[in-house]
C-alpha cells in the first residue's frame, strides 16, 4: 500500500513540473521558433494551474487559439503572435468545455525516480543557492533570514534521504513548504517595498497586459497583474524562485 502511495504522490509532482514544461513546448512548437517565456506568461500559467484549469484544456486553447490565428493569416497580413497571453481567451474556453462535459483524466502512471530529475543533491543545491542569495538580501532583511535558515533546513533533510520513495514525499512536501514561504517572503517584500517601486511594478504590468485586455476576464487580469508583480519583485532585489520547478537544469 504504502508503495502504491508514494508512487501517486511522486507521478503528481512529476505532472506539477510537466504543466509547465508542456505549456511552453506546446506554445513553441504553434508559434514555430523558439520563444523564451517572458515573466508575463509564466505569471499566466501559474494563475491557470492554482486555478485547477487541466493542463489538456490549456494545451487544445493553445492549438485553438492558433488554429484562428493561421486561417485568419490565409487572408491578410497579421502581427506575430508574441505571448502566451494571446491564447488566455480560448483555454478558458477549453476549460469550460472540458468542465461540461465531465472530461476526466486517466490516471497516469507512476515514474521512475530517476526520470524526474530530483535526485536529492540537485534538490539540496537548488535550495542551498536560494538561502545564500537570500543572506545577501538588502530588504526584508529579518523576513530573508528567516526564509534561507528553513531553506538550509530542507536542504540538509534532502541529502539525508536515502530511499527513492521517501524522496518522492520529500519532494511534494518540500514543494508545499516552498510555496508557504514564497508567500510569505513576497508579503515581506511587498511591505518592505518603496510605494513608487511597486507602482512602477504595476504600470509595467498594466502595459504588458495591455494588448491582451480583451481576451481575459477582469479577475484573471487581477490574477496576473498580481503574479507578475510579485515576480518582477525578486527581479529587482536579485532574489530567486524557491519552487523547485526553478531548479537549474544542469
Amino acid at each position: 500500500m504504502h508503495v502504491f502511495a508514494d508512487a501517486r504522490i511522486e507521478t503528481a509532482l512529476q505532472n506539477y513540473f510537466n504543466y509547465f514544461t508542456e505549456i511552453e513546448e506546446r506554445f513553441q512548437q504553434r508559434r514555430g521558433s523558439i520563444l523564451l517565456l517572458s515573466t508575463l506568461d509564466w505569471a499566466l500559467i501559474e494563475t491557470w494551474r492554482d486555478a485547477g484549469i487541466p493542463l489538456e484544456a490549456v494545451l487544445r486553447g493553445i492549438d485553438t487559439a492558433f488554429d484562428k490565428y493561421e486561417s485568419r493569416q490565409k487572408r491578410g497580413r497579421m502581427r506575430r503572435v508574441n505571448g502566451l497571453a494571446w491564447c488566455a481567451q480560448a483555454v478558458m474556453e477549453a476549460s469550460e468545455e472540458l468542465r461540461e462535459a465531465g472530461a476526466g483524466t486517466a490516471p497516469a502512471s507512476a515514474v521512475d525516480q530517476a526520470d524526474t530529475g530530483f535526485d536529492h543533491d540537485r534538490v539540496a543545491s537548488h535550495l542551498e543557492a536560494a538561502a545564500e542569495a537570500l543572506e545577501a538580501s538588502t530588504i526584508a532583511h529579518d523576513a530573508c533570514a528567516a526564509t534561507a535558515k528553513r531553506i538550509r533546513e530542507l536542504a540538509a533533510e534532502a541529502r539525508e534521504a536515502k530511499s527513492s520513495m521517501t524522496a518522492a514525499k520529500e519532494m511534494e512536501a518540500f514543494e508545499r513548504i516552498l510555496t508557504v514561504l514564497e508567500e510569505k517572503l513576497f508579503a515581506a517584500l511587498t511591505a518592505a517595498a518603496p510605494e513608487d517601486l511597486l507602482v512602477a511594478l504595476k504600470e509595467h504590468g498594466a502595459r504588458e497586459l495591455a494588448p491582451y485586455r480583451s481576451r481575459m476576464g477582469a479577475v484573471q487580469l487581477r490574477q496576473v497583474e498580481h503574479q507578475f508583480v510579485q515576480k518582477q519583485l525578486l527581479v529587482h532585489y536579485s532574489l530567486p524562485r524557491l519552487s523547485l520547478f526553478y531548479m537549474s537544469q544542469q
